[in-house]
């Protein structure tokens, strides 16, 4: 039956219907999901005391957790229209639920004991860096002998290295990599949200092209089967889009760690998947300008007892600034889609 039900809607088709269903169920559901959190989380998510003091009176109160939403959204669209017999559909629910379910215990505690540090740094890093192993692992050995542990050069054609041995614990740093990355992008309203569906978008096109047999026409490595993954990444672009409606300025509710932590690592297999480790970081350029604020931010105050920026994540910087929130959103939208246009180069 399963196969009767996949042999009669193409790729393309069930792209579209992934998409839609994501979208639709985000709009219907978010109003209600969003009113059980707010009962159920009286005083929402807390506040960081350390970071903009207007976040203190303009977001308190408003509760987090939304990433419930755009995971359950996508994976019920997911299971409905992409063939989860295929290993990277399953793996990819896979990350979804894991890094989900770390998230969620995270912004659980948070709200339970109204502090903004919950679960520790190392506990979160040991079961991102588990999970990241194990999807990592299966990804490797899902793709074709010969591909499975290259690193692909963007814009160079039949330029690669054979990571051998090395490829899956590279593997493991870009999914956890990326989690964190957009973990640390979600701190204004409609921010990481707005960057997601960027990205997402170019990597359904990526994937779509890696799943041809004519991928080579596209500069993509041809990798069977890979257009189930861009049937995940529609219904994530769907999902983030209807989360948008309810995340855009005044935010009505907040994505949390059970939403970033998960779409950042599914962000980041689906480079691996495809083998565009390289361009992911071109594409989510800002999410690597954010990163690597934090972590210039660290270490430059370690040494000179000083701040490099006003505040980290650079966001928060131009906040500092006098920017609005909505210039810096809108800004770093911007940034996203001229890198994703420089990201499309790939395909020329």
């Amino acid at each position: 039956m399963l196969t009767l039900w996949y042999a009669s809607l193409s790729l393309e088709y069930r792209m579209v219907l992934a998409f839609v269903t994501a979208l639709l169920l985000s709009l219907v559901c978010g109003g209600k999901l969003i009113e059980f959190l707010r009962k159920w989380q009286k005083f929402g998510q807390p506040i960081r005391e350390d970071g903009p003091q207007s976040h203190l009176q303009t977001k308190k109160g408003t509760p987090t957790m939304g990433g419930i939403l755009i995971l359950g959204t996508a994976v019920l669209s997911v299971f409905l229209f992409a063939n989860i017999t295929y290993h990277f559909v399953w793996v990819s629910i896979l990350i979804l639920v894991m890094y989900g379910l770390t998230g969620f215990v995270d912004d659980y505690w948070k709200v339970k004991r109204q502090n903004s540090n919950a679960m520790t740094a190392g506990m979160k890093l040991f079961l991102q860096f588990l999970t990241a192993l194990i999807a990592a692992s299966i990804i490797t050995a899902a793709t074709p002998r010969g591909v499975n542990t290259v690193l692909t050069f963007p814009y160079l054609k039949n330029v690669f290295i054979n990571l051998s041995w090395l490829y899956a614990p590279f593997a493991v740093v870009v999914i956890s990599g990326a989690s964190n990355a957009v973990n640390l992008s979600d701190g204004l309203d409609g921010l990481a949200s707005g960057l997601l569906i960027i990205a997402f978008s170019f990597f359904t096109a990526v994937a779509y092209c890696c799943g041809l047999h004519n991928a080579i026409d596209y500069n993509m490595l041809y990798i069977p089967r890979c257009g189930e993954v861009a049937v995940v990444c529609a219904a994530l672009v769907g999902s983030c889009l209807g989360f948008l409606y309810f995340n855009k300025p005044k935010a009505k509710v907040f994505m949390g760690d059970t939403g970033s932590l998960a779409l950042g690592a599914i962000l980041g297999a689906i480079a691996v998947m495809t083998k565009h480790e390289i361009i992911l970081a071109i594409v989510g350029g800002v999410f690597v300008a954010e990163t690597l604020s934090v972590m210039i931010q660290v270490l430059y105050f370690k040494k000179t007892g000083k701040r490099f920026f006003r505040m980290a994540p650079i966001h928060h910087h131009f906040e500092q600034l006098g920017w609005s929130e909505k210039k810096v959103v809108f800004s770093f939208w911007g940034a996203a889609l001229l890198l994703t246009a420089v990201g499309c180069l790939i395909f020329i």
